[in-house]
């Protein structure tokens, strides 16, 4: 699929107009040999969009016998898009869902009024070193979408545009922009991997209230200023802007959509528009009924799963 010329025009990239609202350097963690970097939620901004919640995962090398394993935990009021660079990471839902995501596919998990997964390195690839590079985002849902039933969308890389023209390639993950349309959102959303070689210029769209990028390798010039990898950009809206890539070229993250229908509360893998539905998945999650209870364990991985947290 090619670009869209109409929308690839230039872009004054002046330092005239400061066009960075916001500049969010992620929190890293090492989990042991393994590192993650948080952007959202963050103190400067809570979501971009509907984005509640931005993870790096890696990169990172696994020996051989080892690799992650996130036992099985719940989610209430969000969809989960978990999109790899390198890696393959096994996914297995409550609704019975058994699936491997590879690298340029997408997955997207609905929770709605709850649902419970796992996440592992598992089976065979244990047997040969690993890698793992990637990430995981929450969208937050909005008030009429909080107790939809759960559900399940694998989209596969080649069902993804993929948009190439002047040193600028994207496949765009959610939502529309560029002409062309990625795979189907809960809300309003913006969600794509752009790369560009050195001194390509790519244009974000005007037609989303929210707009941001996460840098996440190499170098970019907005409005005259450089800001490198592992940083997120957010920018004010309205503002037609363009992104430049340094001399080594650059991959970003392109993330946005409309504001939310009013802020969110977030404890642990909960989200939600009022403290009362935390409270209620909180209980329903340590009562663990299982057979008849709000949650239930994946199928297949139904041996363990993470406790709530004491707070």
């Amino acid at each position: 699929m090619s670009w869209n010329p109409d929308l690839d025009h230039s872009i004054p990239l002046g330092d005239g107009v400061d066009a960075i609202e916001t500049v969010i350097v992620p929190r890293a963690r090492d989990l042991g040999g393994f590192e993650v970097r948080r952007a959202l939620p963050s103190t400067q901004r809570q979501m971009v969009g509907p984005f509640i919640f931005f993870d790096q995962m890696g990169p990172a090398e696994f020996l051989t016998g080892q690799g992650i394993d996130v036992r099985p935990h719940p989610h209430i009021g969000l969809a989960t898009v978990t999109y790899l660079l390198k890696g393959r990471i096994h996914h297995r839902d409550s609704l019975g869902t058994d699936a491997w995501i590879d690298p340029g596919s997408v997955n997207l998990m609905l929770a709605g009024q709850g649902i419970t997964h796992s996440e592992r390195m598992d089976g065979p690839a244990r047997q040969a070193p690993q890698s793992l590079f990637g990430l995981q985002t929450w969208l937050a849902l909005p008030l009429d979408r909080e107790d939809a039933p759960p559900a399940f969308t694998h989209v596969p890389e080649a069902d993804l545009p993929l948009l190439q023209a002047e040193g600028k390639e994207v496949r765009l993950i959610l939502g529309a922009a560029w002409g062309s349309k990625g795979a189907d959102a809960p809300s309003e959303a913006l969600y794509a991997d752009a790369t560009l070689a050195a001194g390509a210029v790519l244009p974000l769209p005007d037609t989303h209230e929210d707009r941001g990028v996460y840098v996440l390798q190499g170098d970019v010039t907005v409005g005259g200023i450089t800001h490198h990898a592992g940083e997120m950009l957010v920018f004010r809206p309205g503002d037609r802007l363009g992104v430049k890539a340094g001399v080594q070229g650059a991959r970003l993250m392109v993330l946005g959509g409309a504001t939310m229908d009013g802020p969110r509360h977030i404890w642990w893998n909960f989200v939600a528009s009022s403290k009362e539905r935390i409270e209620a998945a909180k209980e329903a999650w340590r009562a663990g009924d299982w057979q008849h209870g709000r949650f239930q364990l994946p199928p297949g991985d139904a041996a363990e799963f993470i406790p709530a947290p004491d707070r």
